[in-house]
């Protein structure tokens, strides 16, 4: 099982790898369910860790339907960090009915190419995620990162379960959110997990696996 650890700042992506992180989404402040990290902070963290390092693309809070003047930031972005040589995107756009925005989606997947693209939590605001898994498939998302549009993963596991049935291996289903050490056990059908498993990286020499 891959474990990847969202993390805020260089500091906890390094306490991350030490205790046994596979992978590092970097973004900063989680508070606002994480925005587009500082240049500063994903370039010396990419220089730094061993491990892979995605970067997170969300310019601002709120709702993730963009003008296309954050859209071309947000491009500008995923060149910038593609330069700094991150080796995955986590992102997407929606429509203002909260379908996915299929076209621009699209476009920030091949810009990202040859890295790997996740399409973040936006999904879990989407009214139909059974059909809109098959759009992420068609245009190459590489992963869908999901909780089942609960709060928590543990209390999405039907919908999670469907949708990886539905991906039949096209895609990565990776459960996120409230996963810990204590409920680990549910998602051993999955080849990915996320989460911050804040309680767990910050015990002295504790191991996440």
């Amino acid at each position: 099982m891959i474990i990847e650890v969202c993390a805020e700042s260089y500091e906890y992506a390094l306490k991350a790898e030490k205790a046994g992180a596979d992978r590092i989404e970097l973004c900063k402040d989680l508070h606002l369910d994480g925005l587009t990290p500082d240049y500063e902070s994903a370039k010396r963290t990419i220089d730094s860790l061993n491990i892979p390092v995605f970067i997170l693309i969300r310019p601002r809070e709120g709702d993730f339907i963009y003008s296309n003047e954050e859209f071309e930031f947000m491009k500008s972005d995923i060149v910038k960090f593609k330069e700094m040589g991150c080796e995955g995107i986590v992102s997407g756009v929606l429509n203002s009915d909260y379908s996915i925005d299929i076209e621009r989606t699209k476009e920030l997947v091949e810009l990202s190419r040859p890295l790997e693209f996740t399409f973040h939590r936006a999904f879990e605001l989407v009214s139909k995620p059974l059909k809109e898994i098959e759009k992420l498939i068609e245009i190459g998302v590489d992963r869908v990162l999901t909780s089942g549009q609960e709060e928590k993963a543990i209390d999405g596991l039907d919908l999670i379960e469907q949708l990886n049935n539905i991906s039949n291996n096209r895609i990565i289903i990776m459960p996120g959110s409230g996963i810990t050490k204590n409920n680990l056990t549910n998602f051993e059908l999955y080849n990915e997990i996320h989460g911050s498993f804040k309680s767990e990286i910050n015990s002295i020499g504790f191991k996440l696996l």
